[in-house]
């Protein structure tokens, strides 16, 4: 049994927002993790898979996947299809396909095909590398392999050839350029080709995807560009492999008006390209089936304004409302909901390494002596209320800089300085204190006051395992996973392990909407402090780099049981600094012999001995072979 949102600590959080019915606090303080079953939903205990995946020796950061998340989510979007044909009375079906590129990694794609293959689900590529691990899946005999993205001849060569191992292949056309190639390549094989075509709608979205639609977007042909399509395969006699009609919103719309919208106009393209002779099927409306990570439930780049059954309800309605007045049949519904299939599967475990405090507690003792700046800083105490804490943080602040222009012009020494600085953090601290007050304070105060927060220094690469929160400022929620029926003291921002200044995060998902800093608690001795960031399945693993040449993470994916227990059906381990080396074209022989000589010059010199050498060469040794991660 959970306690309350509204009588626990951790509702500063929103974890009711945003968790979309996945988490809850236990009584522990610990973050429960809730999986459905057959046998109704069952909740497991976060920090003690991680634990045990420890145990194991699986060491944190750990991307952990949950299998029945997966299957969960792709069950889910085909029931609401399903559910939105039955009560629209739609006389056709629906296909869904999962986009490759948002995430590429072998295992997922083996569990997608298998949760999916009940509900014919099928695969989208847009690369010969794609195509090549759609090729190698054992798909359901209607699942549909859709091949996107700018293709040559061996690609549509290969594309062609599966169609004689029973692959439900259709090749999209992306340029008039393209169809000449295809055109080719089947006559050549003499194969008759499923073909799609891609358009670009008119309709054009907000977000950070709004650049994927409109007459502007990088694929897709014009309508000019179509007729000429239609044109020359009916000239060709190949009009009646054209069996699909393609557009692409972006990867998250937030507006569900958009997506009305949009179906509407591609219906229209569609009924026109059915009157032209094309023996249309299947409408493929792309993806863009989004994801609310802040819990905001409105149209914003990180949050959207429609649930899963209301997009599913609303493009089906589209499409059944043109499609009956225009006296046509229904075609096969396509979606390629890549983000809102994968998104919520993953999640990225890591601990607190250690803490830099902007908060000094301790009293700082000033003296008549002092700098007059430090002691006019000290006297703002005497007038500090909620009322007037606009003019306290101007005046501790001015007062502050003072100093340390009186330091940089050799006015004060290295001693007054510190000081300053110190007397500066115990008002903040102060000040801090006062806005828990039951009175108005101004959100330019409290962010101020919030800037001041300490930096929690976290065991993970932002560029390698959270790359979308650095590039483009997506949110996403991350909240501790232990001490939650504990009221956090502290405000922190998150610097990963990377010595870069961007590698950060200062922008948090809370109840209350977003904040620039994160509560927590202060870190205990010798606490193993855990965090957790959500909804990472989705683009994260496969954008990633290489920043400071920390490597991929750990991979632990888990089947929860129905008795909350979980086996651990799949682990990767994380690079090792040998293979990152690799990866950046050096020889690690040849890094080792070369250190193996120095280090033997070191001994011919008296600068090592013979004990010395063999610890160094064996620490070289360890470190080659061992995690790019802080290891405890």
């Amino acid at each position: 049994m959970s306690t309350t949102e509204q009588e626990a600590p951790c509702a500063i959080y929103g974890i009711e927002r945003w968790g979309n019915d996945r988490f809850e606090v236990l009584d522990n303080g610990n973050i429960g993790l809730i999986t459905d079953h057959a046998e109704g939903p069952v909740t497991t205990d976060l920090t003690s898979i991680l634990h045990s995946l420890e145990e194991r020796g699986i060491a944190s950061p750990i991307l952990l996947r949950v299998a029945n998340s997966l299957k969960n989510q792709i069950d889910r979007i085909n029931m609401s299809f399903a559910n939105a044909m039955k009560e629209l009375d739609y006389k056709a079906s629906y296909r869904g396909v999962f986009p490759i590129k948002v995430n590429q990694q072998a295992h997922v794609i083996e569990k997608i095909v298998e949760y999916g293959a009940p509900h014919n689900f099928g695969l989208e590529v847009g690369s010969k590398p794609e195509l090549i691990i759609a090729l190698g899946q054992r798909l359901s005999k209607d699942a549909l392999l859709i091949c996107n993205g700018i293709k040559d001849s061996e690609f549509i060569n290969l594309a062609l050839l599966s169609s004689k191992l029973g692959f439900n292949t259709i090749i999209v056309l992306e340029s008039k350029a393209e169809l000449d190639l295809v055109l080719e390549e089947s006559k050549k094989l003499n194969i008759r080709p499923q073909l799609g075509i891609r358009i670009k709608l008119n309709n054009r979205i907000t977000g950070n995807w709004a650049s994927s639609s409109g007459d502007r977007s990088a694929f897709g042909l014009s309508s000019p560009d179509v007729l000429y399509v239609i044109d020359r395969l009916r000239d060709e006699g190949y009009l009646d492999c054209l069996q699909l009609q393609h557009f692409h919103l972006g990867s998250q719309v937030p507006d569900i008006i958009d997506v009305r919208r949009s179906a509407a106009e591609a219906c229209r393209f569609f009924v026109e390209l059915r009157k032209e002779g094309a023996p249309l099927n299947y409408i493929d409306l792309g993806g863009g089936l989004g994801i609310d990570y802040t819990g905001e439930h409105k149209s914003t780049e990180n949050s959207i304004n429609y649930s899963t059954d209301e997009y599913c309800y609303s493009i089906v309605e589209a499409v059944k409302n043109t499609m009956d007045d225009a006296e046509q049949k229904h075609p096969t519904i396509v979606t390629e909901s890549g983000r809102a299939t994968v998104a919520y599967s993953s999640m990225l475990l890591f601990n607190i390494i250690n803490v830099t405090h902007y908060e000094e507690d301790n009293i700082v003792e000033v003296s008549e002596d002092d700098d007059r700046s430090i002691r006019d800083m000290r006297d703002v105490e005497t007038y500090l209320t909620p009322s007037r804490l606009q003019e306290c943080l101007n005046d501790v602040t001015f007062y502050r800089d003072e100093v340390r222009r009186n330091f940089g012009r050799g006015e004060v020494g290295l001693r007054d300085l510190a000081k300053a600085e110190k007397l500066y953090l115990n008002l903040i601290a102060k000040m801090r204190k006062a806005t828990e007050a039951d009175e108005w304070v101004s959100d330019d105060v409290l962010s101020a006051l919030e800037s001041a927060a300490d930096i929690y220094h976290a065991n993970f690469s932002l560029f390698q395992s959270l790359p979308d929160v650095w590039a483009i400022d997506q949110l996403h929620p991350i909240i501790p996973i232990q001490r939650l029926n504990e009221t956090p003291t502290r405000r922190a921002i998150l610097s990963d392990i990377t010595c870069d200044s961007d590698g950060k995060v200062d922008q948090f998902v809370l109840a209350d909407g977003i904040s620039s800093s994160l509560p927590v608690h202060a870190l205990e001795e010798d606490e193993h402090y855990c965090m957790a960031v959500f909804f990472v399945g989705a683009y994260q693993e496969t954008l990633g780099d290489l920043h400071n040449l920390f490597g991929d993470t750990n991979v632990a994916t888990i089947e929860i049981k129905p008795n909350g227990d979980f086996n651990l059906i799949h682990e990767v381990e994380g690079d090792t600094i040998a293979e990152v080396l690799s990866y950046v074209e050096y020889n690690t022989t040849a890094l080792s012999n070369n250190f193996k000589q120095m280090v033997e010059e070191a001994v011919s010199n008296k600068k090592l001995t013979v004990k010395e050498r063999k610890a160094m060469m064996n620490a070289f040794k360890e470190s080659m072979n061992g995690y790019t991660y802080f290891e405890h």
